[in-house]
């Protein structure tokens, strides 16, 4: 039993994280979180408008939006569901880690099924299976945070997560890119999913996971676990505005990103814009580093985390005010660093800020299931609304004013969570 159980009377699953975290581990959780977001983003990138445009070119918009609103629905119900199922979870094997497991295996065959999909619908059922794996774990990788790392070196753990994702991102479209040059699509969806699995066997294999004694279990009478699943904003206010802001934050780089492969067809004419896409993301990568990495240390020494959102919203708006007033190349190029310095720092604070204002211990899983919700709804709301705002609100300058807007909104948000400075 450690020594934060004994002081607390808890035991270790439940305890608040009081060690520092060794740079090992740190890694694990890094090079995991990069294969859980390659395996995320290089279909949403490249793989998926490349397969929506070959079945359907005349409605490649509407396929697409179609496919990410459907698995987007299903990954806001599996994150709080397998956070919840974790943390009722007292395997010998510990709470997180199992699910884990289980959603890298789906991910995997959900890859694997859109590697091979003749049509829209079974594009549909591949994603929706990639959805509920990678949400799955997801969930259980964010809990790691929360389950063992002190707040006071949380930021830094954020900012290296954001930079995982910031990776994935990356290393999915030059995978994407270079295994498309070599054998085709199927190649590409089996090599990511290799990373997946992959990813997350080296953080399940070479990391603890505090098993939870049975007693300590909450309920799982299935009137108390779904009244559970609703966290009040009455009860927990600080929690509402951290969601709200976060929701913000994601719907307004949803707006801002979803759509770039197309943007650079049909908006900027850019003559090869799988390449274009490929350079945008990589000057978006090395800012984005920049950004989580100064963000997380000087947030962590000084122990605020409210300026740093606000300045990240800030830049974020700036680069989709870009886009708005000039639709070219050199504009994208001059957009991409300040969209990815402004999201660096903002994913640096954010896991730390939303780590705080958890209502309770036993369920931080679901909790944080909950608010990864932020992260999978506006790619429900996204894809839905981008069609109609392309087509009556202006084209991609009414796209790039709402990302604008709504991000511009998270400041405003973020100023009423009073828990935190």
């Amino acid at each position: 039993m450690s020594e934060t159980t004994e002081a607390t009377g808890l035991p270790e699953a439940l305890a608040e994280p009081v060690v520092r975290v060794r740079p090992g581990w740190m890694s694990l959780l890094f090079f995991a979180n990069i294969a859980l977001w390659l395996g995320i983003y290089a279909p949403i990138q490249v793989l998926l408008p490349q397969q929506a445009e070959l079945l359907d070119q005349a409605n490649k918009e509407f396929v697409l939006g179609l496919v990410m609103g459907v698995g987007a629905v299903v990954a806001l119900i599996v994150n709080p569901a397998v956070g919840l199922l974790s943390d009722r979870t007292c395997s010998r094997f510990g709470r997180r880690h199992p699910w884990t497991v289980i959603g890298a295996a789906v991910a995997a065959v959900g890859l694997l099924v859109l590697a091979f999909a003749p049509d829209v619908a079974l594009l549909i059922v591949g994603w929706c299976l990639v959805q509920a794996g990678l949400n799955g774990m997801l969930a259980t990788l964010m809990s790691a945070i929360a389950d063992r790392v002190p707040v006071g070196q949380r930021a830094q753990v954020g900012g290296l997560v954001g930079i995982a994702q910031m990776l994935g991102t990356v290393l999915g479209a030059v995978v994407v890119v270079v295994m498309l040059g070599i054998a085709g699509i199927p190649l590409a969806y089996a090599v990511c999913a290799g990373i997946v699995v992959i990813g997350a066997a080296f953080f399940v294999l070479r990391t603890p996971d505090a098993r939870l004694p049975a007693e300590f279990r909450p309920s799982s009478k299935a009137g108390e676990v779904l009244r559970n699943l609703w966290v009040s904003p009455r009860r927990h206010p600080d929690f509402a505005w951290a969601w709200s802001c976060h929701f913000m934050i994601n719907l307004g780089n949803a707006f801002g990103t979803l759509y770039l492969l197309f943007f650079l067809k049909d908006a900027v004419h850019y003559p090869d814009p799988d390449t274009g896409l490929l350079i945008m993301m990589a000057l978006y990568g090395v800012a984005l580093v920049i950004g989580a990495v100064l963000a997380g240390h000087f947030s962590d020494k000084s122990g605020r985390r409210k300026p740093y959102v606000l300045v990240a919203s800030g830049v974020m708006a700036l680069a989709a005010l870009l886009l708005v007033l000039w639709q070219s190349w050199p504009v994208a190029l001059a957009a991409s660093p300040l969209l990815g310095v402004g999201f660096g720092a903002y994913m640096a604070v954010a896991l730390a800020m939303l780590t705080q204002v958890l209502p309770t211990a036993q369920d931080r899983a679901k909790d944080l299931g909950v608010i990864n919700i932020a992260n999978s709804l506006p790619q429900v709301v996204a894809p839905l609304l981008t069609p109609l705002v392309l087509a009556y609100l202006g084209g991609y300058s009414g796209l790039f004013a709402a990302s604008a807007v709504a991000t511009l909104l998270a400041s405003v948000l973020v100023l009423r969570v009073k828990a935190v400075r």
